[in-house]
């Protein structure tokens, strides 16, 4: 077809129906079309050329030029559309590098692979708009709940109208089994919503945490209005679920009004969950009390938690250890994602094996070291020592409290103990300086004997070593790999070094070596003890 014996308003007309049905800027369209049928110029008059291609917005005349740009007579690379100085003289008057001449050239015929590559160029261009359309109108509303039809199903995964356009609900989102047919009305979470280059870019979820938390947000007016809150979720999606909520309004009970009168309030959900059991608990910022209400339906008779490892202790009766558990470990799985805790379950039988095995093991470490008889370890251990260091370097008072202990008792107790521990560091010392432990880190203030050796098996055997070491290689941690808690053992952790005396003693060596400013450390400290103040204000206020 040739453009000058076509209708010219044509391509407006065409231009606005298509941003009418695909919601999208009819400007868009019009720059698609001047593309392609740049394109198709291209093709007729030489790849190497710069055509371009200006359609009027009014009367819809397609106006072809070709564009020539002045450069460098050493930087003259393609001759079709750049020339020198010397070359533009004939066309422009004072011409200079980087200018542009623009002269008109006659419209091209259409043939049937330009206009067939012209009609590719424009729908790529209109799906593009219509992505970013889509990605404008939904990225602020990731975290919320949308009501979709369900189009068709690929691959186990649901492809969802949303009304401007595709979602996905991954196979890995859905709830169990369930299944959709076209046209099924579907309630869903926006989990994610992102530029992608191809494909759907609104993420769905119906397994989400935080699906539950937005079907009881609306189901809960309480909830709605920030009277109750949701602490935390954890869900087994399609089976059993917890949910942890707490009152601002001491006259309103959170887990009777997200139940409601005779259930009606939970219930609602469970049925949109596909049946899917749910506890809700009471929180409280005491953890362990937390954990108990947790563990419900279970009695728990002891908690015992350890802070610093994020991991806890739970001690119940025989009789409720399998009811705590849960089937296939669910119960204690879901209170452990609910509470953030690592937790370890015993009966009450279990944890007494194990202080009885602790007590004697400790009552043995007194005798073979400190050459005492069994009665006189077991006083020990029963007056709380547990190590060397305790007995040997505790104040002479600690030591007079126990049974028959004189003050002549206590110190022989003390210079034995110091004995052994001396021994121990000389032995250590040198055992660190075999494996080539360097002068640098053996005179590094807050590093015993045993740790440089520790240090020094672990190939850090100098200041320098030192110094690039990660807070959580020397004082351990934890990560979460694929939703499990994995404990990752430090250098010094034996030694009950914390993350924070790590992180001191690897600064400190930096400083030392010169590799970082000790007036910035103490800049950076007074700023987060002022942001740490701010914070105080705000929560007292």
């Amino acid at each position: 077809m040739a453009i000058t014996s076509a209708n010219q308003l044509e391509l407006l007309q065409t231009a606005e129906a298509v941003a009418r049905e695909k919601m999208i800027d009819p400007n868009l369209v019009v720059e698609a079309m001047e593309e392609s049928l740049a394109r198709a110029a291209k093709s007729r008059y030489g790849a190497e050329m710069d055509i371009r291609v200006a359609i009027d917005r009014k009367t819809g005349r397609a106006t072809f030029t070709r564009v020539r740009t002045v450069v460098e007579d050493e930087e003259l690379e393609n001759y079709q559309a750049e020339f020198t100085v010397e070359q533009a003289k004939q066309y422009m008057d004072s011409p200079a590098v980087g200018d542009t001449y623009v002269e008109e050239v006659p419209p091209v015929e259409m043939g049937r692979i330009a206009a067939q590559s012209a009609k590719q160029v424009i729908l790529q261009k209109v799906r593009e708009a219509e992505r970013d359309r889509q990605y404008e109108e939904f990225k602020d509303r990731a975290g919320t709940i949308i009501n979709g039809l369900v189009k068709r199903e690929e691959y186990g995964n649901v492809i969802v109208d949303v009304g401007a356009g595709e979602a996905i609900l991954r196979r890995n989102e859905k709830i169990g089994r369930e299944s959709y047919r076209p046209n099924d009305r579907i309630r869903v979470y926006i989990k994610d919503v992102r530029r992608e280059q191809r494909g759907p870019q609104i993420f769905l979820s119906r397994t989400a945490p935080e699906f539950m938390a937005e079907l009881f947000k609306m189901e809960v007016p309480e909830i709605y209005d920030g009277i109750i809150e949701i602490k935390a979720v954890a869900r087994d999606p399609g089976s059993r679920a917890k949910i942890a909520v707490i009152s601002y309004d001491g006259s309103i009970d959170p887990v009777g009004a997200c139940v409601g009168m005779r259930g009606s309030r939970v219930q609602a959900v469970v049925n949109e969950l596909q049946g899917e059991k749910i506890d809700i608990i009471p929180w409280n910022e005491d953890q362990p009390t937390f954990l108990v209400n947790a563990l419900q339906p279970a009695e728990v008779s002891k908690v015992v938690l350890d802070e610093e490892a994020g991991k806890i202790e739970v001690v119940v009766p025989e009789e409720q250890l399998s009811l705590a558990i849960g089937r296939r470990g669910q119960n204690v799985r879901l209170a452990s994602q609910l509470t953030g805790l690592d937790i370890d379950i015993m009966t009450e039988e279990q944890e007494s094996a194990r202080r009885q095995a602790e007590f004697e093991l400790r009552t043995k470490l007194f005798m073979d070291n400190l050459d005492l008889d069994e009665f006189f370890a077991q006083l020990l251990v029963s007056e709380g020592f547990t190590n060397l260091e305790e007995v040997a370097y505790v104040e002479i008072d600690e030591l007079l409290v126990i049974d028959g202990v004189d003050e002549d008792t206590a110190n022989e107790l003390q210079a034995r103990a110091r004995d052994v521990l001396e021994a121990r560091n000389k032995a250590a010392l040198e055992n660190a300086r075999a494996l080539g432990v360097e002068d640098s880190l053996v005179e590094f203030e807050g590093l015993t004997p045993q740790m440089i050796e520790a240090l020094a098996k672990d190939d850090v055997k100098t200041l320098e070593d030192f110094a690039t070491c990660a807070d959580w290689e020397l004082a351990g941690g934890w990560t979460t790999v694929d939703g499990e808690r994995v404990k990752d053992d430090g250098v010094l952790e034996p030694f009950d070094i914390s993350l924070e005396d790590a992180q001191t003693m690897i600064m400190t060596a930096r400083v030392l070596l010169g590799w970082v400013d000790p007036a910035e450390l103490e800049a950076d400290a007074e700023e987060t003890d002022g942001e740490d103040a701010d914070q105080t204000e705000e929560t007292e206020a």
